[in-house]
C-alpha cells in the first residue's frame, strides 16, 4: 500500500516538475523588454529582441512591394526601421504618430519590426458648433 503512494506522489512530482519547466521557458521566449529609441541607438540596451517607442519621422515613410521602411525618432535620435510582418499597418500609421514596433535589433543599425502598433497623432475634437446643430435640426 505505501509502495502505490510512493508511486503517485512521484508522478505528481514529475508532472508539476515539467508544467513548471514549460511555464517557465515559455515565459523567458517571450518577454521583450520596452525601451525608448535614445536608449536603443546609445546602445544601453543589450537585448536584440526590443520593443520601441517613438514619433514617425517625417518623410521617412517608403513602400518597396510588400516592405516598408521608415524612421523612429525621438528628440534628437533616430533609427531606421524595415517593417517585415505579414500584418496590413494600421491606418493610424502616418508621419507624425506615435508607434510602438516589435522585432530585433541588428548590429548594423537597422531594427526589423515584426510588429507596428501606431496611435493617432492628432487628438480627437467635437464637430464645429454649426455642424451640432444641423446635425439636430436633420434628426428632428
Amino acid at each position: 500500500m505505501k509502495s502505490k503512494h510512493l508511486k503517485f506522489a512521484i508522478g505528481i512530482g514529475v508532472i508539476v516538475a515539467a508544467v513548471g519547466w514549460l511555464a517557465v521557458s515559455g515565459f523567458e521566449q517571450n518577454k521583450t523588454y520596452y525601451v525608448t529609441v535614445s536608449e536603443l541607438v546609445s546602445g544601453k540596451t543589450s537585448r536584440q529582441r526590443v520593443r520601441v517607442g517613438g514619433v514617425v519621422a517625417d518623410g521617412s515613410i517608403e513602400r518597396h512591394g510588400g516592405q516598408v521602411s521608415f524612421r523612429l525618432k525621438q528628440d534628437t535620435a533616430s533609427v531606421a526601421v524595415v517593417y517585415v510582418g505579414t500584418d496590413t499597418l494600421p491606418d493610424t500609421f502616418v508621419a507624425g504618430s506615435q508607434a510602438i514596433i516589435e522585432g530585433n535589433y541588428s548590429p548594423s543599425g537597422v531594427f526589423e519590426a515584426e510588429q507596428v502598433q501606431a496611435k493617432c497623432a492628432s487628438k480627437y475634437q467635437s464637430a464645429p458648433g454649426g455642424m451640432q446643430k444641423k446635425v439636430a435640426q436633420a434628426g428632428s
